[in-house]
């Protein structure tokens, strides 16, 4: 495994389109953008600081999540979110997260990553729909 750098920093970007709003996530009922959609925003800039990081057959994925989400995006404004690395502890990856519109910061949190093998990750994973059991 490579060592992952603090500092390491990742951006994403979009426009808020109909299909991002809270009434299309079912989690308002309002056509500004959607919580679940920023969040998804910021994920991949936590994705995209690792851009080239990661040994072979390595990924990461999401384990834990502290958002606010502060100030409402209308329809066809823009979007950015960035990523910082601000703790490594083994496999386990913590990042600070914001989020702009053209007007302002419209969210910020913490998030931590986990680093796996994919094809394990996978096998595990894929053993679940096979397993019978019941909850």
């Amino acid at each position: 495994m490579k060592q992952i750098a603090v500092g390491l920093k990742g951006e994403a970007r979009r426009v808020v389109t109909p299909d991002q709003t809270a009434e299309a996530f079912g989690s308002g009922l309002v056509p500004v953008y959607a919580t679940p959609a920023m969040v998804g925003l910021m994920e991949k800039a936590a994705v995209a600081a690792l851009e080239g990081q990661l040994a072979p057959g390595d990924t990461t994925v999401g384990t834990k999540l502290e958002i606010a989400h502060l100030a409402a995006t209308p329809l066809g404004d823009d979007v950015r979110a960035e990523a910082e690395v601000v703790a490594v502890d083994g496999r386990r990856l913590v990042f600070t997260l914001a989020a702009w519109d053209s007007t302002e910061k419209i969210g910020e949190g913490r998030h931590e990553r986990v680093i796996v093998a994919r094809d394990r990750f996978l096998a595990r994973v894929g053993q679940k729909g096979t397993s019978g059991g019941e909850r």
